[in-house]
Parts: C-alpha cells; structure tokens; sequence
C-alpha cells in the first residue's frame, strides 16, 4: 500500500475531511471523520445560562480532566463540542471564561490525533498510521550525535527525533496546485513548505505562504501542549497578569577605540535559544511557586527558575536549536556530499535559525505567546553571560576589545587561547562559544555597535558607520570604500600609516572634485524617509526638520514627493 501525504484539513458540514495526496496515482483523496466536532472548554460547573445558551446552538458538553501548565495539576472542565466551528466563536464572546476557542478546527484535529502536515500516512478502511522513521542508514549516526541528550534530556530528545524522521521523508513530486499552493514554487522552497509543515504542525498551503514566525512557534507549542493534555493558556493567563512592555535588551560593552591587529571575533551560538534551553526558561519554570526553587535566582532580577520539572518552551526551542547545530548545519558544510544534498541542508538550517531567532521577541510582544517575565529572564542571561565571557577571557589573560550582546572581540589571541576560553564557557555557563570571524585588522570606533574588520582574505566588513548608510551620498559611499579598501592589505604599523597617506590623498581629491564642481548631482544626493504628511507636520510642530522643509518647497513647486 502506497503512502500518502497529508496536504490539508477542513471543516465539514458533518465532522472534518482530511486531504491526501497519492504519490502513485498523482490524485488527492479525502478522508472523511463524521465523528470529530470543533471544541473548546469552558469552567466546571456550567452556570444555568451557559447550558441554555450551549443547547440553544445544538452543543454537546461533557466534563474532561487536562493539565493546568503553571501547576501541573488536573483540573476539571466542561467540554463543548458544536457542528459548526463558528459556533465556537459566538459562544466564546458571550461566555468570556473560555478556553482553546482561537485554535482553528483543523490545527485542533492534527494536535489531537497526532498527525503531522506533509507527513506519509497508510490509509487503512478505519485507521491512518505513520509511514515514516529514521531512515536506517542514517540511524547510527543520529544516535550517535544525540546520545548525549538522550541521557541528559529524555524529552527533548523524543522531539528531536520526531522532527528529524519527518524532515527525512521524501517530498512529493507533485504540481503546486495539487499540493494547494498557489502559482509556481522553486524545488528548494517546496522542500522549505514541507519542513516547515512538519515541524510547526501547519498545513502544507499555509506553510508554503506564511511568512509570520509568532504564527509557527505558536502552532508548536499549541501541537505539544495537546499531545501532552495541558490546557493551552490564555494570552492574560500566559502573561501572569501582567501586561506587555518595554523588556531590557542585550548588553553592549564600550569598545577599545582604535586600531587592532589580529582579532578574533567570537560569538555565542545561537544566544538566546541557548539560554532558554541551558537554563530551563520556559512559562511555567519562570516564577514556578514552589518555595524551593526560589534561590536559584534569575541573575540580576527578582525572577527564579524551577529546579523540580523541565519547561516546555525549554524543550521545544532546544530541540529545535540541537537539530540545526549538531545535524544541518555540519551537513551544510560537509564537502563529501553532493552540492544539492549540501544546499538543501543549508536551506533547512536558516529556516530553523529563522524560527530560533523570532523565539526571544515572541515572548515580548506577540499576543497568546508573551510573558514578561520569561522575556526579562532570557535577556538578563544574556546580559549576565556576556559579562562572565568577559570576565573568564580577562582572568585566562586574554585581552577583550569589545562586548555586544552575544559576541567578544579578543585581541590578537593565540589558537591555544581561544580554544580554551570556548571549553571553559561551555563548562561554566552551560553555552557554545565559537569563532565568528577573524580580522587581520580591525578598527574599533569610540562608539557601540559600529566597526571596520578586514578579513584575513582581505574582505572588508563594515558595521554601523554612517558612511554605508542606505540614505547616504553615494560619493560618500563610494570614497569611503575606496578609503576602506586601501586597508585591505594593511598587516602591521608601518603598513597603516603608508595606507593612512593614501586615504589622505583619496580624500583630498574628493573634496577637490566637490568644490570645482567635476561630481554628478546625482552623487551628492541624500536620501530621507518621512513618516508623517510634511504639511501636517508642519501644523503640529514649532519648527521643521530641514527633511521636511525641503518636502514642503518640492510639494509647492508641483513636484511629488
């Protein structure tokens, strides 16, 4: 019996009908379930008025046990089951105390039955069964990569492995309008829809055309938090109460302005997933209540971390994290594959690292996925670890140049040096620290978050200068990369101060050619985008930016702006 891949779920006018696609026949098929009914829950006891309310809609209720998240414990909960799925929407806004009335039916049946978006199934008259494992050459080497958190976290471990024998399923050849996606889609990007079905639980048309990460993680977290029977919070419940707001950043530590020779840039892997995964931050271990978890405190807030059970965005986010690390990112490099073998492994490593990167900002801002304390606990890891690398390279002897967020600039450090300091922050802070980048010269300005690097291939890389602004004059840009450029051979001090003369001469002639008028127009232009209407604002305000005088001039003299 051929396998078939799960393409979609709708609702029905009776149950739910799941859409397949037949790889050996090139048709879809649809599986009708007349059994299953949209939900949602709603406390127990139901009030007089609920129940006639529920009765009047043709609803079914009946009382079920799930996990509360924040304390573990069953609670009890009236179940209400509708025909039509906006009934559940009608219901919710007249009953207020509700629960799970925003997970759309068809995401809601996949977490229930445990089915997973682009996956091969076996259709049987009554049953649908996974076609999928690890493929049996790669086995040994998965377990060979993971043993260590097979023994160090079960649960993470189980994820894991589920998302790695899913990404390793074939992907279909089959048109996109089969597969519900809309227009033409690139093999690559087909492969990326799929992935992302898989392991975020969405559908392969919602895969292939969505581009809101908070929508992937919450479609995650709601999937694990069904398999596991725990009731999926509120966003004021998952918040604690509290409201969204402006959460402290990373830490940057002020530069050594001037000249470097030799640098070596390192940085944390993957910072803030890291934190989350290494020291179990999730939104049930954050403040947990139990009085002995109280000392282990958050470093430098009020904020602790439960010891007795593993979170669950710990596990989700570390699985994630392990998967990209320890599989596709080796897999992208490694030169005894083929190259189409290497790009698609490269592919599904940015994907993940897309979805790692949005998990720290979720928890701030997105609603249904913030909590202000797990988002607080994140960064003032990261402020803290950052200060211990810090402090670690200063007591190994080495001499750091400059800190921001996840990354340490070392001055001029032996191999022997580096490697040492990467074992001991892995065993103190619990983090992978790795090379980045490494500078034959590096100029460090007196201001953050701005710097030159020439590589030791003679590449320039230029970070938050002004000068390579987007707005900046292009002869600005270009004399700047001319200066720049000049510095690509530079290796010692007496090399400088011979590439410090051709920058003068550059620069000299630049300002030559301006005052004798030999530069394009087009050259001197700068760019500036305005955020208001330039005559509204200059009703509202006392006095105009020169941006906005100069809109003005142009507006009156017919031009469009």
């Amino acid at each position: 019996m051929a396998a078939c891949y799960l393409i979609d779920i709708e609702a029905a006018p009776n149950g739910m009908r799941l859409i397949f696609y037949d790889p050996s026949e090139d048709t879809l098929t649809e599986v009708p379930d007349e059994e299953y009914k949209p939900y949602f829950y709603l406390p127990h006891p139901l009030p007089p008025e609920a129940k006639t309310l529920i009765e009047s809609l043709h609803g079914r209720t009946q009382v079920v046990e799930k996990r509360e998240l924040f304390t573990g414990e069953l609670k009890p909960l009236t179940k209400v089951e509708v025909e039509d799925p906006s009934d559940i929407q009608k219901l919710s806004r007249r009953l207020k105390n509700s629960w799970e009335d925003d997970v759309p039916p068809a995401l809601g049946y996949a977490y229930d039955h445990d089915l997973s978006f682009g996956a091969p199934y076996h259709i049987g008259e009554d049953s649908i069964t996974p076609a999928y494992e690890i493929p049996s050459e790669l086995k040994p080497l998965f377990e060979e990569r993971f043993r260590e958190v097979k023994a160090r976290d079960p649960k993470k471990y189980a994820l894991i492995e589920r998302w790695f024998s899913l990404c390793y399923q074939p992907i279909p050849e089959a048109s996109p309008a089969k597969l519900g996606i809309a227009g033409e889609i690139t093999r690559k990007n087909l492969y990326l829809s799929f992935m992302l079905a898989r392991v975020a639980s969405l559908p392969i048309p919602t895969a292939s055309s969505s581009r809101k990460v908070s929508t992937w993680i919450r479609s995650m977290l709601h999937a694990f938090l069904r398999r596991e029977n725990i009731l999926i919070p509120k966003p004021e419940e998952l918040r604690r109460g509290k409201e969204v707001h402006r959460i402290k950043g990373g830490l940057t530590i002020p530069p050594e302005s001037g000249v470097h020779f030799n640098t070596v840039v390192v940085d944390f892997e993957s910072l803030y997933p890291s934190l989350i995964d290494a020291y179990n931050l999730s939104y049930e271990t954050v403040d947990c209540g139990h009085p002995e978890c109280t000392d282990n405190k958050v470093p430098g807030t009020e904020h602790y971390v439960c010891k007795k059970r593993r979170g669950i965005y710990a596990i989700l986010i570390g699985a994630l994290k392990d998967l990209r690390i320890r599989w596709f990112k080796p897999l992208s490099k490694d030169p005894s594959l083929p190259e189409s073998e290497r790009r698609l492994a490269e592919a599904a490593a940015r994907l993940l690292k897309l979805i790692l990167v949005a998990s720290y900002g979720v928890t701030v801002r997105i609603r249904g996925l913030a909590q202000p304390a797990l988002a607080e606990s994140i960064t003032a890891y990261g402020r803290h670890s950052l200060k211990e690398a810090w402090r670690i390279a200063t007591e190994m002897g080495l001499h750091p140049l400059y800190g921001d967020t996840d990354s340490l600039f070392l001055d001029n450090p032996s191999e022997e040096a580096v490697n040492s300091l990467i074992r001991r922050v892995k065993r103190d802070l619990l983090l992978d620290l790795a090379v980045d980048k490494r500078y034959s010269v590096c100029i460090l300005p007196r201001a953050m978050k701005a710097y030159i690097g020439i590589r030791r291939d003679g590449t320039p890389d230029v970070k938050g200068l002004t000068a390579l602004k987007s707005n900046s004059p292009r002869l600005v840009q270009k004399v700047f990369m001319r200066c720049v450029k000049e510095l690509t051979e530079v290796r010692n001090w007496a090399e400088l101060e011979m590439a410090k003369e051709r920058i003068r001469r550059i620069v000299d002639k630049a300002i030559e050619d301006l005052k004798a008028g030999r530069l394009p127009l087009e050259d001197l232009e700068y760019s500036v985008r305005l955020h208001f209407n330039p005559y509204e604002k200059g009703v509202h305000a006392e006095a105009l930016h020169q941006p906005y005088q100069c809109a003005v001039q142009l507006l009156d003299s017919g031009l469009r702006v």
